[in-house]
């Protein structure tokens, strides 16, 4: 999860994330070589008052200008495309959560198992132990296996929600009538937090999410006590 005062993203914690990262640093030496550039030239040019008369009406220079930019787009959407196909894929995933978002909760279904579902809430500032997160602590949590292809089908009831969860790569919108879905994958258990990311009304900042990531032997002996 976040900590205080960071400026860059959640540590990564599932493939499609990492691939976001990395094309995220790659785009940012892109603008940073050009934005260098473009500093230098006009720096020169303020700076000098010698013109260069070649320069002003030159066939070459204006092929150059047009080509590369042309160029540089063209590497940044090639891998931007690969990203959008690996998060659209969803491949003989091995469990399906629904996620049905409320006026101002979550609630969940386990749509392989015959009767597993359950509401989650916000716990209120009062009753937090020591050690939880304020604003971000549930009382029942998404359990969920890890090193398991999971399907995400997302939906509302009421208004906009959007279901996010940024050390994963995930954010999916949740619409009325709508229903969305979003492949999540991680290698390593944790506790991973998330909010609704779309503004849905006054207690909109009360709606977090908490997935708790465990070995497939707990999540079974997880899902039996829950039935």
């Amino acid at each position: 999860m976040a900590y205080p005062l960071q400026l860059g993203f959640q540590d990564a914690t599932s493939p499609i994330m990492e691939e976001l990262l990395n094309f995220h640093d790659h785009t940012l030496m892109i603008m940073f070589l050009i934005s260098t550039l473009v500093l230098y030239i006009i720096s020169l040019m303020l700076s000098t008052k010698l013109t260069h008369t070649n320069t002003m009406d030159a066939q070459e220079v204006e092929t150059v200008w047009t080509v590369l930019p042309a160029i540089i787009l063209i590497l940044i959407a090639l891998p931007s495309l690969r990203i959008l196909y690996m998060m659209d894929e969803i491949d003989n995933p091995l469990l399906t959560v629904k996620t049905m978002g409320h006026q101002w909760y979550w609630s969940y279904e386990y749509t392989d198992y015959e009767d597993l579902s359950f509401d989650s809430y916000m716990i209120p500032t009062s009753d937090l132990k020591p050690g939880e997160l304020r604003l971000l602590e549930v009382d029942n949590r998404v359990v969920l296996p890890v090193e398991t292809s999971i399907r995400m089908l997302i939906s509302s009831e009421d208004v906009l929600h959007s279901w996010a969860v940024p050390s994963l790569g995930l954010k999916t919108d949740a619409i009325p009538g709508r229903l969305n879905q979003a492949t999540l994958t991680s290698p390593r258990p944790g506790l991973y937090y998330g909010q609704c990311s779309e503004i849905c009304g006054s207690n909109h900042s009360f709606m977090p999410i908490v997935l708790e990531l465990v070995p497939l032997k707990h999540f079974e002996d997880w899902s039996t006590s829950m039935l």
